[in-house]
């Protein structure tokens, strides 16, 4: 068995890892790269593997960095199933749709000025077309879900919190009458955040793949962020400005909502400073997310569900306006009164936020806020790093607004947080691979890793390939009875004890299971049932709050 590194392994964008056995190709991840031209350039390069003979793709979530590339693979010959989250299938149709829509809007603007200069003209990267033809291969599963791809292989997707429905990957192997057992991070949330559940603990690994964003960084305490998100917009209300917050369409804009949320209706301390401003979420794309989040809340955290079963509507509130059209866009533009805008993109590469810093980064009244990662070559980069003249639709603007950089909203787990996280496995695997960092990161990682747990990660440079071979290999039998022991079977009775409705023939199920030997499949069958009950409870509730809240 081997891996090979065909993306995330330099930089941060890009994830991309291909799995290959004497009989099977399975790639984990099919991401674009981000951040500058020279790295954008990459997305046009052959894939380094053939994408027809790729036999299934397992995708960890939906940030474009990590699926952006999935159309093209589809469009170059790849005609397997995408594995994922149900969540993250919700999710996939909105960014693949956006990001083929960017693709087909660049090549004509692209065309228009080569033939000008008298160049030929370019095709997009991907079209709609393609996005929608990968669309069909989705196949949507649960979280704890065990599926089989082939005679040799099997997955699990466990809880990554980093965004909805994000995924870290167990893969079981067997080649040769032994089985080896792959651990993919995706990438790590923080604990304790709103929202989103905990990054999940795995025990054991034989090979892992770990992301290393902020391996050598160390976030603000979440919440620190939020006072200083508070701070921050008081101190620009006060003096009449507007505050830009550049913010990813998935999963922080939605976290945004939530703490804007909670400072409206719960915090009366400001109430006649904020009451009556509008808080505006300027983005197609971010409105939408909002509606998918909102139709998967049942992999919320407990707080989120308790706001929801409770009749109250965690991501709304009456101060929050939604703009769809261009024209309404504009017009926050010509409104000169203090108002908070959050826009994407998160980096400021693309969409309506670059016409916001154009309009207000030269004003010393406005303040703009980041509360995410910028990676190196972006706008957004420039301007945290102290850039004083940037250049937005050909035109030079000073950069005069108050610039504030909120790292505790990062959904990457920090040093600390990846750390606590690979603790978490009862022995070293035998190969850490660290990739989704810049080199400095993972460097920096790997070395205090070495120096705390006495681990060796492997700092994966390029596009290289390893041949995974193990001196102990994972037992199957015990690896898959981890995941339906007596505690997972109380999990599943905890979890059917907070379903507020009759479910009385599955308790009785369940109460038979923990007294017998029960077959796996049947237990995976209970577990599953409790999954789409919990789903169908919560989003019910959501259903409920909001006809409240139209009445």
């Amino acid at each position: 068995m081997k891996i090979k590194f065909c993306g995330a392994s330099t930089t941060v964008t890009g994830s991309c890892h291909l799995i290959t056995t004497e009989n099977h190709n399975v790639l984990l991840d099919c991401g674009q790269f981000q951040g500058g031209k020279a790295m954008e350039a990459l997305n046009l390069e052959a894939f380094p593997f053939n994408p027809s003979e790729i036999e299934a793709l397992i995708l960890s979530h939906a940030h474009i960095d990590h699926c952006g590339r999935i159309p093209l693979l589809v469009k170059r010959g790849f005609k397997g199933k995408i594995y994922c989250t149900d969540a993250t299938a919700d999710l996939l149709e909105v960014m693949l749709r956006d990001s083929a829509h960017i693709h087909e809007q660049d090549a004509i603007w692209q065309s228009k000025r080569n033939l000008r200069a008298g160049k030929k003209a370019v095709e997009p990267l991907y079209t709609m077309e393609d996005a929608e033809k990968a669309l069909t291969q989705v196949m949507p599963v649960l979280y704890d879900q065990l599926i089989t791809l082939n005679d040799d292989m099997k997955f699990c997707l466990n809880d990554a919190g980093h965004i909805l429905g994000s995924a870290i990957t167990e893969l079981w192997v067997t080649e040769e009458g032994n089985t080896s057992k792959i651990v993919f991070s995706g990438d790590l949330g923080v604990m304790d955040r709103p929202i989103l559940r905990d990054p999940t603990i795995i025990k054991k690994a034989d090979h892992l793949i770990m992301e290393t964003t902020y391996g050598n960084r160390l976030h603000g305490k979440n919440s620190t962020s939020i006072d200083g998100l508070l701070e921050a917009v008081v101190k620009t209300i006060k003096r009449g400005g507007t505050v830009i917050i550049p913010s990813f369409a998935v999963g922080r804009t939605q976290e945004l909502i939530y703490e804007f949320n909670n400072i409206y209706e719960r915090n009366q301390e400001y109430h006649d400073i904020l009451g009556s401003i509008k808080v505006y979420i300027d983005s197609p794309m971010a409105t939408t997310t909002t509606e998918v989040f909102r139709r998967n809340a049942q992999v919320f955290d407990e707080e989120a569900k308790e706001y929801i079963l409770s009749g109250d509507n965690p991501l709304d509130f009456p101060n929050l306006e939604f703009t769809r059209t261009t024209a309404a866009s504009q017009a926050l533009n010509n409104d000169s009164s203090p108002k908070i805008i959050i826009s994407a993109s998160g980096m400021c590469e693309a969409g309506r936020i670059r016409h916001h810093l154009k309009h207000n980064l030269w004003d010393g009244k406005n303040t703009v806020i980041f509360v995410g990662y910028q990676a190196e070559g972006t706008l957004g980069r420039l301007i945290v790093d102290g850039q004083k003249e940037v250049t937005l639709f050909g035109e030079q603007v000073h950069v005069n607004a108050e610039i504030v950089n909120l790292d505790g909203f990062s959904g990457h787990a920090d040093r600390d947080g990846l750390v606590s996280w690979l603790k978490g496995f009862e022995k070293e695997p035998n190969n850490i691979f660290l990739v989704h960092g810049e080199m400095d990161a993972k460097r920096d990682f790997a070395k205090y890793v070495n120096e705390n747990l006495g681990y060796k990660p492997i700092v994966v440079e390029g596009n290289s390939e390893f041949d995974l071979k193990n001196d102990k290999l994972t037992n199957y039998d015990e690896a898959i009875a981890e995941a339906y022991d007596d505690k997972k079977i109380q999990d599943l009775r905890n979890r059917i004890a907070n379903i507020h409705t009759n479910i009385e023939k599955i308790l009785d199920s369940t109460d038979i299971a923990m007294g017998m030997d029960m077959s796996r499949d049947k237990i995976d069958k209970i577990r599953n049932t409790i999954i789409q009950l919990e789903k169908d409870t919560i989003n019910l509730g959501e259903q409920v709050t909001e006809e409240d809240r139209v009445q």
